[in-house]
């Protein structure tokens, strides 16, 4: 098949390759000129593991093209598929300026029919304005569908490949036959396509992802209590999540979410709630939590440690997750920003997110941003963790020991065993565990 896709960002570079890897004809549109020169060079913007060979394979290929050409782009593809960003507005609002661009080019360039499907994370009746917006443009006919993405960060290869399950939020049959004939190589184990309205596909990726922001939020609240209360938020963990109407997926306490997805997601769904006349409570105090939550690891090291004027304080990780580089609403910020306030210096390290971290904290001066886990301890007084990237598991806890100033770690991702740590006479601050 020949399909467009509007975007190169994370959703939009990632669903392009892997549908070129199926053997499809791939136009990637992206308007940044110097992203489209690195992509054409083989280099690729973002970190994703498994991504890299994938579009190198299928460029050299030639079933992966990327451009700026808009009026080649939509002569391109049956599909055009519109991945590109929705970030929040100052209301919280999803700004669809990007989204409904696309549209509108789509509409004055088409010649023929063509399948628009936005895959972009977009508010309940985006689908009408994209109509409208084409409609205004062309007399030629057209199919308006949403099929939103559930890409993980850090496993967005994996999770296009074997999807839990596609949805098509479609109300015309040519659309949802093109649809399913390009998912056919994605599923065929089992039926994972579910077909829906347009509205309800849309508010489902929403849905998902503020009950899984839900889930985090509650739990921190609960490590908060298991702390005050002298219990220990990872035995509560492992008892809740035997119950199989629980599970134990995203159970763990923490030092609070960030990302491109919840944050914007959680706040976007709020303002539309409260512009239907339905405002949900409970996403309010999700936000609430969060945003609490990403300061509890600042507050457990000025408690220990007192004034932090003249201190430092290594940081280990800074994307919000591991796996990815991305560093949009990351809890490490948070805390390098209330240590940086009290006074503190910091030598900070992330396996793969030292560039655009640079490039946020470069002209901080209290903020070093160092090569290895092992710089960021050199002259440091104590160690926090943020980010659960596999190196940090299982380190050389005696040399930490060795080179902190005071041997105390505060982990904001309960990575060790508080026995362990204690029997090596290494203090131990994580979050909702008796130590």
């Amino acid at each position: 098949m020949k399909i467009t896709v509007i975007g190169t960002g994370y959703v939009g570079l990632v669903t392009g390759a892997c549908l070129a890897d199926a053997g499809n004809q791939i136009f990637c549109l992206d308007l940044n000129e110097q992203k489209i020169e690195q992509l054409n060079e083989g280099h690729i913007p973002i970190f994703e593991p498994g991504l890299e060979p994938i579009v190198r394979r299928n460029r050299d290929a030639g079933r992966l093209k990327f451009s700026t050409d808009i009026e080649a782009s939509v002569a391109h593809g049956e599909l055009q598929l519109i991945a590109v960003g929705t970030p929040p507005g100052e209301d919280g609002s999803a700004d669809l300026q990007h989204v409904l661009a696309a549209a509108r080019s789509i509409g004055r360039h088409m010649r023929e029919y063509k399948l628009v499907a936005t895959k972009s994370t977009v508010p309940v009746g985006t689908a009408d304005k994209v109509r409208e917006v084409i409609k205004k443009e062309t007399s030629i006919e057209f199919s308006v569908v949403s099929n939103p993405e559930f890409l993980k960060e850090g496993a967005a290869v994996e999770d296009f490949m074997r999807p839990d399950r596609v949805i098509i939020g479609a109300d015309d049959a040519r659309a949802v036959a093109l649809l399913r004939q390009l998912y056919a190589p994605f599923q065929r184990n089992h039926e994972r396509i579910m077909v829906m309205g347009v509205r309800s596909a849309e508010l489902t990726k929403y849905a998902a992802n503020a009950m899984l922001a839900t889930r985090i939020s509650f739990m921190n609240e609960l490590a908060n209590l298991a702390e005050a209360m002298g219990a220990d938020i990872e035995e509560i963990r492992r008892g809740i999540g035997s119950d199989p109407r629980i599970g134990y997926q995203f159970l763990y306490a923490g030092a609070g979410f960030g990302g491109s997805c919840f944050p914007k997601d959680v706040k976007a769904l709020q303002r539309s709630a409260t512009e239907a006349g339905r405002p949900l409570r409970v996403l309010g105090a999700v936000a609430a939590v969060n945003d609490a939550q990403k300061h509890v690891l600042g507050e457990k090291i000025r408690s220990r440690l007192g004034d932090l004027k003249g201190k430092c304080i290594a940081v280990w990780g800074l994307a919000f997750k591991a796996n990815t580089d991305d560093m949009r609403e990351a809890p490490s910020l948070a805390l390098i920003g209330d240590l940086v306030a009290a006074g503190a210096k910091v030598q900070a390290y992330d396996p793969a997110a030292r560039i655009p971290a640079r490039e946020i904290l470069g002209k901080t001066p209290a903020v070093k941003i160092v090569d290895s886990a092992t710089a960021a301890l050199e002259g440091a007084d104590a160690l926090a963790i943020v980010t659960e990237w596999q190196e940090f598991r299982s380190p050389d806890f005696a040399a930490i020991k060795a080179k902190l100033k005071t041997p105390a770690i505060f982990d904001g991702r309960n990575l060790y065993d508080p026995a362990v740590l204690k029997a090596l006479g290494i203090e131990y601050y994580p979050i909702g565990r008796r130590t």
